[in-house]
C-alpha cells in the first residue's frame, strides 16, 4: 500500500508539472500570436471609434459594446471551429491563405497610403439623423462585417503559429487570443472614445492641474487617432510583407528571406543599438516587399474598377 501511494503520488506529480509545462506552452504561444498579429490590431483599434462618430454620447459604449461581442462571435463561433478544421484536414492550406491575408493587409495598408499622398474616400462624418436605431444597428453590423475580415487574419496569424502543437493546445491558444485581443482591442476604442469626455469633466475641475490635463486630453484626442492611423497602417504593411517573405519561404523561393536575414544581422552589428537595429532593418525590408507587392494589387484593383466603369 506505501509502495502503491508513493507510485499515485509520483503519477500526481509528473501530471502536474506536465500541466504546468503545457500552460507555460499555451501562455508563450499565445503571447507570440498575439505579437504577430499586432498591426491588425493596431488597425482595428484605429478604425473601430469612427462607427460611433455622429450618435450622442450616452450611446458610444453601448454600440462598442454590440460590436465588441459581435467580433468576440465571430472569433470563438465561426473563425475558431474553422481554424481548427483547416488545422485538423487542410494543413498544407495555412501557408497560402496566411499569405492571401498578408497580400491584403499589404493591399489595405498601401491604399491608405495612396489616398493621404493623392486624395481618396476619407469624408468628414456627419451627424447621425433619421431613425437612430436603425443607423445604429446599420453601423453595428458594418463594423462586425468588417472585424470578421480583420479577425480571419488574426486568427490566421495565431494559428500558424500553433499549427504544430496538439488540436486541444491549438483550441487553447487561439480561444485565449480571441478573448484577450477582443477585451484589449474594445477595451481601448472604449477610452478612447471617451476620452474628450473625461477630458471636459477635468478641464471642469477647480483643481489648476486637472484643467490642464482635461484640456490637454481635449487637444490631443485628434493627434492621437491621427499617429494610431499612422501606426496601424505602418504595421499592417510590415506585417503583410514579413507573411509574405515567409510563405515564400516555406514554398522555396529563399532570395527575400535571405536578403531579410542579411540586413538583419548587418544591423545588429551596430554597437549598443544592435538588437533594435536587426529588428528595424528586418521590418523595413518587410514594408518594402509589402508596399511592392500592395502597390501593384492597389494599380490592378484601379485597372479592374475603371474597366467596369466606376471610379477608383
Amino acid at each position: 500500500m506505501p509502495s502503491g501511494l508513493v507510485a499515485l503520488l509520483d503519477d500526481v506529480a509528473a501530471i502536474t508539472k506536465l500541466a504546468a509545462a503545457s500552460l507555460d506552452d499555451v501562455a508563450a504561444a499565445t503571447g507570440k500570436a498575439g505579437s504577430k498579429a499586432m498591426g491588425v490590431i493596431v488597425d482595428d483599434a484605429a478604425v473601430t471609434p469612427r462607427y460611433v462618430a455622429g450618435f450622442t454620447a450616452e450611446r458610444e459604449l453601448p454600440i462598442i459594446g454590440k460590436i465588441a461581442l459581435g467580433s468576440l462571435r465571430n472569433k470563438l463561433l465561426i473563425l475558431l471551429p474553422a481554424a481548427l478544421l483547416l488545422s485538423a484536414f487542410a494543413p498544407w492550406l495555412v501557408t497560402p491563405l496566411l499569405m492571401l491575408g498578408g497580400a491584403y493587409l499589404c493591399f489595405e495598408g498601401t491604399e491608405k497610403v495612396v489616398e493621404a499622398i493623392f486624395g481618396g474616400h476619407a469624408t468628414e462624418e456627419a451627424p447621425v439623423t433619421g431613425d437612430a436605431t436603425v443607423l445604429e444597428a446599420q453601423k453595428v453590423s458594418g463594423a462586425i462585417r468588417t472585424d470578421l475580415i480583420l479577425s480571419a487574419e488574426i486568427m490566421a496569424i495565431a494559428l500558424a503559429e500553433v499549427s504544430g502543437s496538439p488540436i486541444v493546445t491549438q483550441a487553447i491558444v487561439l480561444a485565449l487570443v480571441s478573448v484577450a485581443i477582443t477585451l484589449g482591442v474594445y477595451g481601448v476604442v472604449a477610452l478612447i472614445v471617451k476620452m474628450d469626455d473625461i477630458g471636459l469633466l477635468l478641464a471642469q475641475r477647480d483643481n489648476a492641474a486637472a484643467r490642464a490635463i482635461g484640456r490637454g486630453l481635449v487637444t490631443g484626442m485628434p493627434l492621437l487617432m491621427r499617429g494610431l492611423s499612422i501606426i496601424g497602417t505602418a504595421a499592417m504593411i510590415w506585417v503583410g510583407g514579413g507573411i509574405l517573405v515567409h510563405g515564400l519561404e516555406t514554398f522555396g523561393v529563399n532570395g527575400p528571406a535571405h536578403i531579410s536575414h542579411a540586413l538583419s544581422a548587418a544591423a545588429k552589428t551596430l554597437p549598443g543599438i544592435g538588437s533594435a537595429a536587426g529588428w528595424a532593418a528586418g521590418a523595413a525590408f518587410a514594408a518594402v516587399v509589402g508596399l511592392i507587392v500592395g502597390g501593384a494589387i492597389v494599380l490592378g484593383h484601379a485597372a479592374v474598377m475603371k474597366l467596369r466603369g466606376k471610379h477608383a
